[in-house]
């Protein structure tokens, strides 16, 4: 099987046709004020009507309100929701919109458990371990505290690029991968040509 790509941190239109068509299964919007990659609701509203059938798109918080969730959600009618917080699966069910948990690991995290609490999750995010950082930390962790029988169904992120992303996908066979800083020329503005080569480097991994 084909492992997906989701690009994350979109903030230009521009950028999310050139994910798109170098085959992005979703684009991300981070509605995170902090993050150099923060998008306002309105803006992402704008570009969301421009994107054609069959990508999904993604709405990133961490440690949101209620309430601005439900306002992004009717501004931007996003598909799915991406958590990055301390967030109860409570939390992430109330919303009616299927939804992403994003774990940051680090070797006293027990991911089994993780998953079996976060069961009503569509998936699994594993990003780098970071004090302080929600994500988009551009670095990698240990790949082997991932469970061989986890893998198939988790979205690998963390530091990957075009570098090494073929090597996450042999040794980890996650079910997708997302980047966000490795295909920038700048936090928030994409890069096309390191979009391509990543593109390319995943191609080359499944066809292994």
């Amino acid at each position: 099987m084909s492992t997906r790509v989701k690009i994350c941190g979109i903030t230009r239109l521009e950028d999310a046709q050139l994910a798109i068509a170098a085959g992005a299964d979703a684009l991300g919007f981070v509605f995170y004020e902090p993050s150099p990659r923060y998008v306002s609701p309105e803006v992402a509203a704008a570009i969301i009507r421009e994107l054609p059938p069959f990508v999904v798109t993604t709405a990133l918080f961490v440690d949101a309100s209620e309430t601005y969730v439900r306002q992004v959600l009717e501004q931007t009618q996003i598909d799915l929701l991406q958590f990055h917080g301390d967030e109860t699966p409570a939390f992430c069910e109330q919303f009616n919109r299927p939804y992403i948990k994003a774990l940051r690991v680090k070797p006293t995290l027990d991911l089994l458990a993780e998953q079996k609490r976060f069961q009503s999750a569509r998936a699994l995010l594993l990003d780098a371990y970071k004090p302080g950082v929600p994500g988009g930390t551009g670095e990698s962790f240990d790949w082997a505290l991932i469970p061989k029988a986890l893998a198939p169904k988790i979205i690998l992120a963390g530091g990957l690029d075009a570098g090494n992303v073929a090597r996450a996908i042999a040794e980890v066979k996650p079910f997708a991968v997302d980047v966000s800083g490795g295909v920038e020329a700048s936090k928030g503005i994409k890069d096309a040509n390191k979009i391509k080569r990543f593109f390319e480097e995943v191609s080359c991994a499944n066809e292994v």
